[in-house]
């Protein structure tokens, strides 16, 4: 007999203000990331990353399980983004920081 578990769904807002959008490759860290009701620790897609500061890099495209440690990810270095639908809004430091990327 196969084991089934079922698989949570959840909306993603889209927060990308054009199709154009240069990403890299990057780690992301564990450190610091709170484990969820289904105990998972998830880097959400829209986080800035390596901090929402000055020392800013870039911002997340895709939601990342950091569960079992440090997970590649996908870091947008250059884009159009829709700032008021990320779920935490970059501060003016970051916004400093992010030369290539846009927001509107």
């Amino acid at each position: 007999m196969p084991y089934v578990k079922g698989v949570t769904n959840y909306n993603r807002v889209n927060f990308l203000a054009s199709s154009n959008v240069q990403s890299f490759t990057t780690l992301v860290s564990d450190t610091g990331v709170a484990t969820d009701a289904n105990g998972k620790k998830i880097v959400r897609a829209g986080t800035v990353l390596p901090a929402n500061d000055d020392t800013a890099k870039g911002i997340l495209y895709n939601d990342v399980d950091v569960t079992h440690g440090p997970q590649p990810g996908a870091l947008i270095v250059e884009a159009y983004i829709l700032e008021e639908r990320l779920h935490t809004a970059p501060t003016a430091d970051a916004k400093t920081a992010l030369t290539e990327i846009k927001f509107r």
